[in-house]
């Protein structure tokens, strides 16, 4: 599967053969679900709390006697159906993640990449370095090359000038190879591979 491969100043500089198992996969909207439910799971912070009868600062003391005023018998004002009690069954401090077969994680990545290259949204780029972190460089060439909500996946280290001036940028977002992962591939309109990263995805995932 071959794909052309341009340069920051929107000019094609060759091709790359893309291995088909990865970007030309069957795509697997169950998986991507799955995929995209476990990463948003494991970001969860799981801190709603709410007191328990045993938590409440109220007292203990029976509010009043057992027999004789003709209301129900009551032996504390803790219970949940007292105003000002504790909550029954409320949501407790926890971690909301959930295991993932590892199989399932890589097939649901593969399942992304391959649905970018099939809509015609996935593009190949040399490079991501600069010659300095001037961010109005690097927005113009963005602008020129027509990438609006962009994510870009770099090889095992992103060149530092070219961080620092794309973080700047409104809608690009820059990962190095080991942070690709469904969600964000899926949340943005424009995939773009650099070489080193086309290199550790398939590596990764072969």
């Amino acid at each position: 599967m071959e794909q052309n491969v341009v340069n920051l100043d929107s000019e094609t500089v060759g091709t790359v053969d893309l291995d088909e198992s990865i970007f030309a996969a069957a795509v697997r909207p169950d998986l991507l679900a799955r995929a995209v439910a476990w990463q948003l799971a494991k970001r969860r912070a799981g801190t709603h709390k709410v007191k328990g009868r045993s938590e409440v600062a109220r007292t203990s003391k029976k509010p009043f006697k057992q027999k004789g005023t003709g209301r129900a018998r009551q032996g504390s004002q803790k219970g949940p159906h007292m105003r000002g009690g504790g909550v029954v069954f409320g949501p407790v401090v926890r971690d909301h993640a959930h295991a993932l077969p590892k199989k399932v994680r890589r097939l649901a990545l593969k399942s992304a990449l391959s649905a970018k290259a099939a809509a015609g949204e996935l593009f190949i780029l040399d490079q991501a370095a600069l010659d300095s972190p001037k961010t109005k460089t690097l927005a113009a060439k963005v602008e020129r090359l027509g990438w609006r909500k962009a994510l870009l996946i770099d090889g095992a280290a992103i060149d530092g000038n070219f961080a620092r001036a794309a973080r700047n940028i409104i809608g690009l977002d820059v990962l190095p190879t080991q942070g690709a992962n469904v969600y964000d591939i899926l949340r943005h309109e424009t995939l773009v591979l650099t070489t080193a990263g086309v290199e550790g995805l398939t590596e990764r995932l072969t």
